[in-house]
């Protein structure tokens, strides 16, 4: 996996440590601008972790990366199986991140105008969060009793996003965020993310 710390891809290093299987980890050390440079951009031309190789397989993009690496290791039990009921509400939720949610949370940071319904990916602001906290609210999980891939990856966005004051601090995300994240995954990873985050410095 190629990996820089504190970014998107921590969450997929989050759930590789979750899936509980080996890896090898290729920090992009994005302190000295490495995800610029020819070698990386040759992996992902956006210059954008995660990124995953396995095999002859190659995936970019973080909903992706999540999806395929939660399938590739079904004895983990992290991705509902095609046929299960909740496949199709897990995929909902996987792509309403990156579809919804970031865009919308990209506008709100930015100051930007949304634009008219018919043309934001994401509607309003309002109903995009009002549709996720409504989801949250079912608990303890995004599909409910459940604990899945899927709230790796909301778990983390979310506790980014509300550190970083984009989204509300509202007690059903931050109660969601403090259940999710007080996995021993999620805390191994800060450690070792860290780690590297002071090394990538140093050479900086």
């Amino acid at each position: 996996m190629f990996h820089s710390p504190n970014t998107r891809s921590s969450g997929a290093r989050t759930l590789l440590e979750e899936l509980g299987v080996p890896y090898d980890l290729h920090a992009v050390n994005m302190k000295a601008g490495e995800q610029r440079q020819p070698a990386y951009l040759a992996i992902n031309p956006m210059g954008k972790v995660p990124a995953v190789k396995h095999g002859d397989a190659l995936v970019t993009e973080q909903g992706a990366v999540f999806i395929y690496l939660a399938d590739l290791y079904p004895e983990a039990g992290l991705a509902p199986a095609i046929g299960d009921p909740l496949r199709g509400p897990y995929l909902r939720w996987m792509a309403y991140y990156g579809s919804c949610f970031e865009p919308a949370v990209v506008d709100r940071a930015m100051k930007r105008e949304a634009g008219s319904p018919s043309m934001s990916p994401y509607g309003d602001y309002d109903t995009m969060l009002k549709t996720l906290t409504d989801q949250l609210a079912k608990g303890p999980h995004i599909l409910g009793e459940r604990f899945t891939a899927a709230d790796v990856l909301w778990g983390g966005a979310l506790g980014w996003t509300t550190a970083f004051k984009v989204v509300p601090e509202l007690p059903v995300i931050m109660d969601y965020v403090r259940r999710v994240t007080a996995r021993p995954a999620f805390g191994k990873v800060r450690a070792m993310d860290a780690e590297l985050a002071a090394a990538h410095q140093a050479k900086a």
